[in-house]
């Protein structure tokens, strides 16, 4: 019987968690921050900071922080693909110049 409560009560935390529905979660940081440090302020600046952040971007900081990141990594490497490409261009064109056959025209 104990077993079978405990197999609903996994099943419905799981589905909690899993879906992101549990609102109290949200306490969670904040509350580790004011057990851990004893600081009641740094846990109520950072809850509303993380309310105010929610509230206008529709994502929780963490999340924002992390598609900031994604898309610092995605236009990094969009300038290192786009040097490559230009560097690859120039040899090219310098192959087909034959700049050494120009060269030696000049000097005689």
């Amino acid at each position: 019987m104990v077993f079978k409560y405990l197999k609903i009560l996994l099943i419905i935390t799981s589905f909690l968690i899993t879906t992101g529905f549990s609102p109290g979660l949200m306490f969670l940081a904040p509350a580790t921050t004011m057990i851990t440090s004893g600081n009641m302020y740094k846990a109520s600046a950072q809850f509303i900071i993380d309310h105010t952040v929610k509230k206008k971007t529709g994502k929780n900081s963490i999340t924002l922080v992390k598609e900031e990141i994604e898309k610092k990594e995605t236009k990094r490497n969009l300038q290192k693909e786009l040097r490559i490409l230009v560097e690859k261009r120039i040899k090219i064109t310098r192959q087909k110049l034959d700049l050494e056959k120009i060269n030696q025209q000049f000097l005689r």
